[in-house]
């Protein structure tokens, strides 16, 4: 079975091929929470209420969303991060 390359496929191969094609930006990131997730499947996990003002519940969301995640999974990326000391203050 043979498949013809359209333009776009033609493209995609040749830079392929020339090493020429590189990560977008924010992409550790994505991994490092993909990462974190994944390890946290096997992890006991325990419910926990949180009471926010809605104006961080909307700014999570937002954030969550442009980050491609569940805003449960940001979150508690961010609780991880703060608790293990990898989440710092910018000075």
């Amino acid at each position: 079975m043979s498949y013809e390359l359209d333009a776009e496929e033609g493209e995609i191969l040749e830079r392929f091929e020339q090493d020429a094609l590189h990560s977008p930006p924010g992409v550790a990131q994505e991994m490092d929470l993909s990462r974190q997730a994944a390890g946290n499947t096997l992890a006991e996990w325990r419910e926990v209420t949180l009471r926010v003002t809605e104006q961080e519940y909307m700014l999570a969301h937002t954030r969550a969303a442009a980050e491609g995640v569940p805003c449960p999974t940001l979150l508690a990326g961010i609780i991880h991060k703060y608790l293990s000391g990898r989440l710092v203050e910018k000075g």
